[in-house]
């Protein structure tokens, strides 16, 4: 098979898109050979047979030459790639869908967004298949949409012994709204005040754009006990910190099952969300409404008021969830599959 691959970022440093580099490793194992067409390129160690092509981000915004970029490289490369798997972003098969089908070449969406619009409609219409890991996503009930696993590797998402405090607490993303970091702030607060003991470590910045929101939130909270401020990590950091934390606490809402949620379960911590797709998977007092900081509190004090049994199995059970359902290996294959038939 021989690849190509349009995303967002193919940069290990980036705090949302890092967790993709994992994935281009993958592939380059499984591929006889791969092109990324991205957005921005920024620090990467691929294989030999992984090439990356930018559109030029990291250099300035210009929209007329990301577009010119694009067609460039999707006819320049056209005899080298056999499929193409998109990765996130619709626009690349509005741009070139027809091309592609004229040409023979299979395409694959990825979109796992709540939101959809009519663009979105006619993206799918021109992919084959479209890939989704949430039951709520915007193309769940399209004619050629397949569930998927998110892919997690978990090789390197792993429980370490011995290595977190059964108090700590860990949140980690973007410093944005749409993650909620404000209810879980205000939900330690609440728990601060009726003196439960805990510490909880943010780790994430914002949006460029948004940084007020951000500030705001560690001037407003910066008082409280038990409460520590970090900056953004590297994806290939993050293995330590989850296994250096006993709960892991994620409100995004139902819609999209953020990638953290199995890195987190899969390094065996107790997981607080908001996802409605964990139902059944972790007891019903973890699973919180991302809205009211009254629901998460009570969420968190009930993963601090877990005996060192029922953890350790919560834990282990987590684990073989994410190896059974949602591991990268699964999700490579699957996508393999696919991408070839």
């Amino acid at each position: 098979m021989r690849l190509l691959i349009t995303t967002q970022a193919v940069d290990r440093d980036d705090q949302a898109m890092g967790f993709f580099h994992r994935w281009l490793e993958a592939f380059g194992t499984r591929c006889l050979r791969v092109h990324v067409v991205c957005l921005k390129e920024g620090e990467h160690r691929l294989s030999p047979n992984v090439s990356i092509h930018s559109l030029g981000k990291e250099t300035g915004r210009s929209l007329f030459k990301y577009v010119s970029r694009f067609f460039r490289y999707a006819w320049s490369l056209r005899r080298e790639y056999d499929a193409v798997f998109v990765h996130m972003n619709q626009e690349y098969v509005l741009l070139g869908g027809i091309f592609w089908r004229l040409s023979g070449k299979r395409i694959v969406l990825w979109r796992n967004h709540k939101k959809g619009s009519l663009l979105t409609r006619i993206a799918s219409l021109l992919a084959h298949t479209v890939c989704y890991t949430s039951p709520d996503a915007y193309v769940a009930g399209f004619s050629n949409a397949i569930k998927m696993p998110i892919g997690i590797d978990t090789e390197v998402f792993k429980p370490r012994a011995n290595s977190a405090e059964r108090d700590s607490i860990l949140f980690l993303g973007r410093l944005d709204a749409v993650k909620n970091p404000d209810v879980f702030l205000e939900a330690l607060a609440l728990l601060a005040k009726d003196s439960v003991l805990f510490k909880a470590n943010v780790y994430g910045d914002p949006t460029p754009g948004r940084e007020a929101y951000a500030e705001t939130l560690r001037k407003r909270f910066a008082g409280t006990k038990g409460i520590s401020f970090h900056p953004a990590v590297r994806n290939d950091e993050t293995p330590a910190l989850y296994a250096s934390h006993a709960i892991y606490v994620n409100l995004t809402p139902s819609g999209s099952f953020d990638k953290t949620i199995g890195e987190a379960m899969a390094s065996g911590c107790i997981v607080v969300a908001a996802n409605e797709v964990l139902r059944g998977v972790i007891p019903d007092e973890l699973i919180v409404d991302p809205a009211d900081a009254g629901s998460v509190a009570r969420g968190i004090r009930a993963a601090l008021a877990m005996d060192a049994h029922a953890r350790a199995d919560l834990s282990a059970r987590s684990r073989a969830y994410v190896l059974r359902e949602h591991s990268l290996s699964l999700l490579t294959e699957r996508l393999m599959s696919i991408l070839n038939s």
